[in-house]
């Protein structure tokens, strides 16, 4: 008989309407129900507490393995991939992660299908089948997964700190996987990889490991009749949770300065402490406290002094790292080029930081307003997708006691000066790790770390070097931050009149144009802003483009130490640039947001250009457009489809050649002549009646057009910018060969697009429906069967209004050109299987993507985005997905049919396609192939893409003048 204990003992928000219920099986597995009567979706998550710290020596990575394993098939769904494509055929996603102490499985699917979803998904841990067949397969998806991780900074740099640590210790180990220790290195000492993974299964995977948290429609009665049904299988074999003892890092690891290459552009300093592990402490939150104080950004911040020196572009601190055994502290730096050069004078600074905190003492106040901060962020959260919210629970339940299960380590609430002293006392000389990553150590270093290749050298620190670093850094005044002003105190909700379901048009002028959308379904204190500037002069020339990007930076810089509390309060800001100007966002609690609105007008208003933050914000963008460089080639790939079709879009390799021409003085000229005339396209809502929606425009209005001396002046309406596609030749299908920029990159990549429609109801649901039918079968044929690569994606793509479908691939084992080849017999194939759809499966599908669409926004923000994609585009049709879903219901199976024989098939008498070929370092006498052939009458070799792109015609655009029409 399951024990089940009422939700009483767990804390949730107090806007929180879901029930909740704990059980424990008699097999010992704990799970927690949660009923929500107006979900759309259900949900599920098993958090099993083994990972990749038990892997057993010389098997690196069978955690993980095991992980892509269980996905194959059972004892009671024998054939391969079913549990993926019910998943994917009733409206639901699935997924997995392995960590260092736990394996995490989730999916989500339809409600009312969520019962047979969660039979199929309890038979991963009850009897799961692993053919000797797919185990192969998938040591080589396995090894596909490192091989992309490979020339991953973050990859690297994580395994070289790992490295770094006492060899004994499961933190050192390598936890990924390849072929050489799933498959090579066990053959050699005479193991089976499939017996011992199935001896890792039966011997670790035991009920009492394991929390269950199942997300549903039904009430918590209900939910635990099914949930005892389908679990109470599981094995329970009593297995103690996986243990060590110690911290990872010994002596010789500890006082360090470790300099390591990194394969992009740009230097990095990490400051890193082994420290108590913070999961001990979560209610008094010492890390917390100690990571907001280091990591601050307001003024006299570690961060406003050393930004103010010229040396970083951003810093932050906090826990990371962490387990229940141990931990550790982190420090993240990117320094400027003057930065690199000042590395000890940072430090220096830092342990300054550590020492006036040290001599201030804990501070009761500052841990009250964290407190206080936390406390509404957790009562007030957005509500988030079922599928994220079981997955953040169930890996919670490992950790916490019930009662905190919802909570964690998020609500900071028992005030323990000596806890927060005892973690600090960690932060000492003695106790340091320093990473220092920088392109400019080539040729002076003298150790390679194994698994990813990493050069880097180590030198060994002393107490009085660091106490040298500490008194010659530069003497700036560090101060611990004033009392945040942004921490709301008004959180009621308003009474507003007006309940529109859908955006309203609130006001029009020839200087803006106001869409204004009441909350009616999220009750909470929160509200968003979004100004989008239209800005002829920003599409002028290239270097127009550049400065507009350089010019929203600045402002974002410019606001950084007044924002920065606002930002910690739940207030949030944004300033970008678009293809059409730049644009204004404003997220959150609605109490202050007038404040910060103002203050960024302000900001835009009096903009003036400050050399030294000019030339290192240049810096910064110079760095990240070399860094495109180093993009995995599935992402150039896209990158390139886009540079295709998009008539308004600039190449990154051009601004990049134009940026090191750019002087504040050109920006000083610039900025006036782009805010010189421009139309305003604003979106208000949630929390804030309509009559404070149109005084902030009004206000806004008022600075720009119409002070004493106006700033600006309106658009006419042949002035406004518009964003068009390229319209693709019929019958034709257009590669783009190119090879990848990285040359040490061994991967290739394609897109295969084939362009559908612009913004049609009826040719855009039967595209959808055909790619929610086929994206699982052509994952688990390209993927799992042909293992072309672990990047297998087959999904929608959408530019400015016009929709079409695309296939992305990764591979290091086939060249592009093959993995078209696939691609297209795949689609050949698959017309076999259209036509022999059953009508149940059809109207499966069919109700699979009505619910999709009848299925609510989870919050504000959610909501906001899509909306805004209607008046971004001009499209307007905010009511999209109700025409859609009445013209689904009255969608044949002959029609989809029809679709794909005059659409998607090869020689379809109305396909377009578009296919971008990324050639990697072993596939360059390929790539001289396809560039060298002459292609047959129906390919179309795009060898100049701005010649191509400037030849074609393009898509009308739903948005000229737009803010002069009538509506």
């Amino acid at each position: 008989m399951a024990v089940g204990i009422t939700e009483s003992e767990i804390i949730k928000p107090s806007t929180d309407k879901r029930e909740y219920q704990r059980l424990v099986l008699p097999n010992s597995l704990q799970v927690l129900l949660i009923s929500d009567p107006d979900t759309d979706k259900a949900a599920a998550s098993m958090n099993v507490s083994v990972g990749s710290y038990s892997d057993p020596e010389g098997l690196e990575g069978l955690a993980h393995f095991l992980e892509h394993m269980l996905f194959y098939a059972s004892e009671k769904y024998p054939l391969e991939d079913s549990y993926s494509k019910y998943i994917t055929e009733h409206g639901g996603s699935t997924n997995a992660f392995t960590s260092s102490e736990h394996t995490n499985y989730y999916f989500d699917v339809n409600a009312d299908c969520f019962e047979e979803g969660l039979n199929r998904f309890a038979q991963f841990f009850i009897k799961p089948l692993m053919s000797p067949d797919a185990t192969m397969r998938e040591i080589k998806a396995v090894d596909s997964e490192n091989q992309k991780n490979l020339l991953s900074d973050a990859w690297r740099m994580s395994q070289l700190q790992k490295h770094l640590s006492a060899e004994g210790h499961p933190y050192h180990k390598f936890s990924t996987g390849n072929w050489e220790t799933l498959e090579v290195r066990p053959k050699q000492k005479g193991l089976d990889t499939r017996d011992e993974l199935i001896k890792f299964y039966e011997g670790n995977y035991s009920a009492n490991l394991m929390h269950l948290v199942v997300y549903g429609k039904k009430s918590v009665d209900e939910l635990k009749k099914l949930v005892e049904q389908e679990f109470q299988e599981i094995r329970n074999i009593n297995r103690s949770c996986f243990s060590y003892l110690g911290q990872p890092c010994i002596s010789e690891h500890l006082q360090i300065l470790v300099k390591a290459i990194p394969i992009k552009q740009g230097d990095k300093l990490r400051i890193i402490w082994p420290t108590i592990p913070g999961i001990r402490y979560y209610k008094e939150a010492p890390c917390r406290y100690l990571g907001h104080l280091i990591g601050h950004e307001g003024e006299g911040s570690l961060f406003h002094v050393l930004k103010r020196l010229g040396w970083a572009t951003s810093l932050s601190a906090g826990e990371g790292d962490w387990t229940s055994d141990f931990s550790f502290f982190k420090v993240n730096i990117d320094l400027t080029n003057a930065g690199h050069e000042h590395m000890a004078d940072i430090v220096g600074l830092l342990f300054r930081y550590i020492r006036l905190v040290q001599q201030t003492g804990v501070s009761q106040w500052i841990f009250d307003e964290l407190s206080t901060t936390c406390e509404t962020m957790f009562h007030y959260q957005d509500k988030i997708p079922p599928i994220d919210y079981v997955v953040g629970i169930a890996s919670n339940m490992q950790l916490y006691p019930p009662k905190d299960w919802l909570v964690a380590s998020s609500l900071p609430s028992k005030f323990s000066s000596s806890t927060i002293q005892m973690v600090l006392d960690t932060l000492t000389a003695g106790n340091v790790r320093i990473f220092w990553e920088s392109k400019k150590f080539e040729g002076h270093t003298n150790m390679v770390e194994p698994w990813y290749g990493t050069a880097y050298s180590v030198m060994q620190l002393t107490d009085s070097l660091i106490q040298q670093w500490i008194e010659v850094a530069p003497n700036e005044l560090l101060h611990l931050p004033a009392p945040n002003q942004f921490i709301p105190s008004n959180l009621s909700i308003k009474d507003i009149r007006e309940k529109a379901e859908l955006p309203i048009l609130l006001r029009k002028s020839s200087f803006s144009r106001l869409w204004y959308k009441p909350d009616t379904m999220f009750s909470i204190p929160k509200a968003y802003v979004r100004i989008d500037f239209n800005c002829p002069y920003t599409s002028h020339s290239l270097e127009a483009e550049v400065l507009t990007d350089i010019l929203a930076r600045m402002l974002m810089d410019y606001l950084n130490e007044y924002a920065y509390d606002a930002q910690v309060a739940g207030l949030y800001y944004g300033i970008n640039n678009t293809d059409t100007g730049f644009q204004v966002v404003v997220f959150g609690y609605n109490d202050k947001m007038n404040l910060l609105v103002e203050k960024i007008i302000e900001k835009i208003v009096r903009f003036q250009v400050k050399s030294d933050r000019f030339s290192l914000i240049k810096e910064t963008v110079i760095k990240e457009y070399e860094n495109l460089k180093f993009q995995q080639p599935y992402q150039q790939a896209m990158y390139y489809c886009s540079l295709i079709l998009n008539n308004h879009s600039w190449p990154w390799i051009e601004q990049l050649e134009i940026l090191p021409h750019l002087e504040a003085d050109d920006l000083s000229k610039f900025s006036p002549l782009l805010l010189s005339k421009f139309f305003l396209e604003c979106y208000v809502a949630g929390n804030i009646r309509a009559d404070e929606a149109e005084s902030m425009i009004i206000r806004i209005e008022d600075i720009f057009f119409k002070s004493i001396q106006p700033i600006s002046r309106p658009l006419l309406p042949s002035e406004f910018l518009t964003n068009r596609i390229v319209k693709l030749e019929k019958k034709k299908s257009h590669f783009y060969p190119v090879k990848v920029f990285n040359k040490s990159d061994e991967n290739s990549a394609i897109v295969h697009y084939i362009q559908v429609h612009q913004d049609d109801f009826l040719l855009n649901v039967k595209l959808q429906l055909f790619a929610l039918i086929a994206k699982q079968p052509a994952f688990h044929q390209l993927r799992s069967v042909e293992q072309l690569g672990y990047i297998t994606v087959l999904m929608q793509r959408y530019d400015s209004g016009v929709r079409g479908l695309q296939f992305i691939v990764q591979s290091t084992v086939k060249d592009p050109g093959h993995i078209y080849l696939r691609v297209e017999t795949f689609l050949t194939e698959f017309e076999n299987k259209l036509n022999e759809m059953t009508n149940d499966e059809f109207r499966s599908n069919v109700n699979a993507l009505i619910d999709a669409k009848l299925e609510k926004h989870k919050n504000l923000r959610e909501e906001s985005a899509f909306y805004w994609r209607e008046i971004a585009d001009g499209t307007l049709k905010f009511d999209r997905k109700a025409a859609e879903v009445s013209a689904l219901k009255q969608l044949e199976q002959q029609e989809l049919i029809d679709f794909f024989n005059e659409y998607i098939k090869a020689g379809a008498p109305q396909r377009k396609a578009l296919t971008v070929q990324v050639y990697g370092g072993l596939h360059s006498t390929e790539y001289e192939a396809a560039k060298n052939e002459t292609p047959p009458p129906e390919n179309v070799r795009i060898d100049d893409i701005f010649c191509f792109r400037n030849s074609r015609p393009l898509y009308a655009s739903f948005k000229g003048g737009l803010g002069h029409m009538k509506l």
